[in-house]
C-alpha cells in the first residue's frame, strides 16, 4: 500500500516522511519544493515534483491513503497572493479529492488550520463551535474541509486543525511564533512581543507528525478534531523562553492584530492519541539544534520571502 503526501517536503512533511520511510511504508511525495528537498533518497520514496494542481489519476495509482499538506503555509504569506492561496487550498483540495474517489482512496487526512475558528470567547473551542474564519488563509481552510466533507461516500476523512506548530525540522520554520521569539532570544538576547495578550494554541512539530500517523494507523470514525497540546498568550510564551534563557529582555509593542484564539483538545485525547512534547522540552531542543548548527536564518526558512519573489516574477 503507498501513502501519498501532498506537500512533503514541507516543514511538517519531511518529519512525517523520514517517520514513516524508517518504518519501512511506500511514500510518494508530490511537492513542487519551493522550499529546496530536504527528504533523503529511499528505495521506499517516489517523489513527484509538482503543484497538486497539476495531478493526474496516475500520480495516484496504487495510493490508498493520503495525508494532504500541501498549502500556502501562513496569514502574512496567503495576504500576499490571495488568489494562489485559494486555487492551492481550494481547487487543489477538490482536483486530488476527485482523483481519491476515481482511485479508491479509502483514507483521506487533512491538514487545516486552529484558526477556521476565528476570534472566540469560549474558553474551550471544541470541534463543534461555528466556524468564522477572518483571514484568506483561515477562509481556504475551511472551503477545503467543506469540499472533503462531500466525498464521504467514497473515503473515510479527519480534518485534523492544528494549534502553533513549533520545532526543529529539516525545511526549518522561523515564522512560527514561538519559532520566532526563541530565535529572537539566541540570536538579540531580545525577544519582541507584538500585543502579548493574544492567545496561542500550540503543538510541537513531533507530535504534529505523529497525530497524523495515528490517523493513518487507526480505524476511525470520519470526523474533526483539534490538535493542541496547550494553549498561552504571547506574552507567557515570551516568559516560558526567558525561563530557559535568562538573559534575554522581553518588548513590547503594539500590535493591531486581532487573531486570539484557543483549542481544547479533549476530543482527541478521547481518541487515544497522547502527547509527548511539552512546550519546555520543545524549547529545549530548538535551543539544542541552534547551538549545533542546525537552525540558521535562511530565505527557505520563511514562506513570506518566497511569495514574495513569485510576485515580482
Amino acid at each position: 500500500m503507498t501513502i501519498l503526501i501532498t506537500g512533503g517536503g514541507g516543514y511538517i512533511g519531511t518529519l512525517l516522511v523520514s517517520k514513516l520511510i524508517k518504518q519501512n511504508k511506500k511514500v510518494r511525495v508530490i511537492d513542487n519544493f519551493w522550499f529546496g528537498n530536504f527528504l533523503k533518497k529511499n528505495k521506499n520514496l517516489s517523489i513527484i515534483k509538482k503543484d497538486i494542481l497539476d495531478c493526474t489519476s496516475k500520480d495516484l495509482k496504487g495510493v490508498k491513503s493520503i495525508i494532504h499538506l500541501a498549502s500556502v503555509a501562513n496569514d502574512p504569506a496567503s495576504n500576499l497572493d490571495p488568489k494562489l492561496t485559494w486555487e492551492i487550498s481550494c481547487l487543489g483540495t477538490m482536483k486530488l479529492c476527485e482523483l481519491a474517489k476515481k482511485n479508491g482512496v479509502k483514507k483521506f487526512i487533512f491538514a487545516s488550520s486552529g484558526s477556521v475558528y476565528g476570534i472566540k470567547k469560549e474558553k474551550k473551542v471544541h470541534e463543534k463551535l461555528d466556524l468564522v474564519p477572518i483571514s484568506d488563509y483561515n477562509k481556504t481552510k475551511m472551503i477545503a474541509e467543506k469540499v472533503i466533507e462531500t466525498y464521504n461516500k467514497y473515503f473515510n476523512f479527519y480534518l485534523i486543525r492544528p494549534g502553533t506548530v513549533f520545532g526543529y525540522s529539516p525545511r526549518m520554520r522561523l515564522d512560527l511564533m514561538i519559532n520566532i521569539l526563541t530565535f529572537q532570544a539566541l540570536t538579540k538576547k531580545s525577544i519582541t512581543v507584538f500585543g502579548g495578550k493574544q492567545i496561542r494554541p500550540f503543538i510541537h512539530v513531533n507530535d504534529m507528525v505523529d497525530i497524523y500517523q495515528f490517523f493513518l494507523n487507526n480505524k476511525k470514525k470520519s470526523g474533526v478534531y483539534n490538535a493542541s497540546a496547550g494553549n498561552l498568550s504571547a506574552l507567557e510564551t515570551a516568559n516560558e523562553i526567558k525561563k530557559i534563557i535568562p538573559d534575554c529582555k522581553i518588548n513590547i509593542q503594539k500590535s493591531n492584530d486581532p487573531r486570539s484564539y484557543r483549542l481544547s483538545n479533549e476530543k482527541i485525547l478521547k481518541s487515544g492519541f497522547k502527547f509527548k512534547v511539552r512546550l519546555k522540552e520543545g524549547i529545549k531542543d530548538f535551543i539544542t539544534k541552534f547551538n549545533d548548527g542546525k537552525i540558521k536564518k535562511t530565505p527557505s526558512a520563511y514562506s513570506i520571502d518566497f511569495i514574495n519573489k513569485i510576485k515580482k516574477a
